[in-house]
């Protein structure tokens, strides 16, 4: 199977379920952004491994900033976090490694923060007291055709690197395609809904693009870093759970806090 149609063939069956688990919200939500994040967290420690992360605390990190913004919002999402340090500093005391405590104990805070805060923050958005069912499926939604537009118009129009150094087969011309296609589809998604539409829909939509964007570029830079093409096969043509979530994981917290700055949430 090549890969497109291996990225189509995950998206089908694997969209639907995570719209319809973002439409129910609440502990249906929290698992499924959990299971996800513990997945992640996996591929990247192993990634990793030259590194010596501490696992287990970055597991604990993750998983608490996802069980507290459930539980009690942005405040507990970050207590939840935080726990990451006293574990580091627990497992670095009994760790028998040659590898310097700095290194291990940065790697394993980078990982629980980025995916364990990036994940968390889609919770705070789907309990947004307002339209907060409309709003994960508009970041949903648009980052999924912001992804897919932008690979398929960088594999038939692309012409110009776009930073060959972090990712060789991103395109301005994708990346311009990508946006258009991902603002117009955060436009359609409130338009008539008298919540987040007009202007701040393109404020939004172009905060969500930009977002999803860097987030992907910035997991191909710790890929390359790690010296691997993909973080796993667990989503055939989409390679690992980090791969199918890079750009969630920036783009949860600008939604989120475009909607606070835009009077929404």
């Amino acid at each position: 199977m090549s890969p497109f149609l291996s990225r189509l063939a995950v998206t089908l069956a694997g969209l639907p379920v995570v719209l319809a688990l973002g439409y129910l919200g609440g502990w249906a939500l929290a698992v499924l952004l959990l299971l996800a994040a513990l997945a992640a967290l996996h591929e990247l420690y192993r990634l990793a491994r030259p590194l010596r992360p501490l696992v287990l605390a970055g597991y604990g990190g993750g998983a608490g900033a996802i069980l507290g913004g459930q539980l009690g919002g942005a405040e507990w999402m970050l207590g939840g976090f935080l726990v990451v340090f006293p574990l580091a500093f627990v497992f670095a005391a009994i760790a028998e490694t040659r590898q310097s405590t700095t290194v291990a104990i940065g790697t394993t805070v980078l990982g629980a923060a980025w995916i364990g805060l990036g994940l968390g923050h889609l919770i705070l958005v789907r309990d947004i007291t307002v339209q907060g069912r409309q709003a994960i499926f508009t970041v949903m939604l648009t980052v999924f055709v912001t992804d897919s537009v932008a690979y398929l118009g960088g594999r038939i129009a692309g012409r110009h690197k776009m930073t060959p150094v972090m990712s060789p087969g991103k395109t301005w011309e994708g990346f311009v395609l990508g946006a258009a296609a991902g603002i117009f589809t955060a436009w359609v998604s409130v338009y008539g809904t008298g919540w987040a539409d007009g202007w701040r829909s393109f404020v939004l939509g172009g905060a969500v693009v930009a977002a999803a964007a860097i987030g992907d570029l910035f997991e191909s830079l710790v890929k390359r870093d790690l010296g691997a093409k993909d973080t796993g096969r667990i989503l055939l043509g989409h390679g690992g759970m980090l791969d199918r979530v890079d750009s969630l994981l920036f783009a949860g917290p600008a939604a989120y806090y475009t909607l606070v700055a835009l009077g929404q949430a």
